[in-house]
């Protein structure tokens, strides 16, 4: 018997892995985060199976369906939205599951930050613009930031930021990030990236606010940061540079 954490993807149902699918489609219990995690991305699995929404349940209760799996004998497919290295509480999960002595594993899946940046056509990492994504959240309800990661901190970097679960926090973060961007930097918000229901915000720092309250978007979106969303004459990069070459493209005379 394995817990097998599978990530989802960011909601599309074609943009789980193949290796998560058929995860899904041979275990006989599906443990789904079904705030994030669209029906149709769970479809796979088989007849029969226990398939559980697990927004309702406390973690003791997760916890306890695993195990009563294991003494079943019964393979379970933990499946979170986007990647479960992000944001997913899977942590806390494998600790529990090492005290228990059952074994899992974790399949990646598609993150949110890359659907998003797929959505607006954008490249994250500009040779001379950004050569760095961050990837962080801000503080309302949920566990504070530690240390050091405030936002007014990692903005100073100048880094691409892509926010996640911050969108009623949105003032916030205009106010920790314009006197490092400016007021004209570019930003977008994206609501439920690769869903049917996708939206894009685009706007800058200083009206951004504005835009998604009439668009009247509170949750389920992230918030891109930086130049590269709105840089058209920035410099190529020497990967493909006819005078760069490496060894699977020699000099050329």
């Amino acid at each position: 018997m394995t817990v097998h954490f599978i990530g989802a993807g960011p909601g599309a149902e074609d943009l789980i892995t193949v290796r998560g699918r058929d995860l899904i489609a041979r275990c006989q219990v599906c443990l789904y985060a079904g705030s994030l995690v669209p029906k149709a991305v769970i479809a796979a699995a088989p007849e029969g199976a226990r398939v559980i929404d697990t927004a309702p349940l406390t973690l003791g209760e997760i916890i306890a369906e695993m195990t009563a799996a294991d003494a079943a004998g019964s393979d379970v497919a933990r499946v979170h939205s986007g990647d479960p290295s992000l944001y997913g509480a899977t942590g806390e999960q494998m600790r529990r599951l090492d005290e228990l002595a059952i074994p899992y594993d974790i399949t990646p899946g598609v993150p949110a930050f890359a659907a998003a940046a797929a959505a607006l056509g954008a490249e994250l990492t500009l040779p001379g613009v950004s050569q760095t994504v961050i990837l962080t959240r801000t503080a309302i309800k949920s566990s504070p930031m530690p240390d050091g990661e405030a936002l007014s901190a990692l903005g100073a970097s100048g880094a691409t930021l892509a926010i996640h679960l911050s969108i009623r926090n949105l003032r916030a973060v205009i106010r920790a990030l314009v006197p490092h961007y400016g007021a004209d930097c570019p930003l977008a918000v994206v609501h439920r990236a690769s869903w049917p229901e996708q939206r894009i915000i685009r706007g800058t720092l200083a009206d951004i606010q504005a835009r998604v309250r009439a668009a009247k978007i509170t949750r389920t979106a992230l918030i891109l940061v930086g130049p590269v969303l709105d840089s058209t004459e920035n410099a190529d990069s020497r990967l493909y540079d006819p005078r760069h070459a490496h060894i699977l493209r020699p000099e050329r005379g």
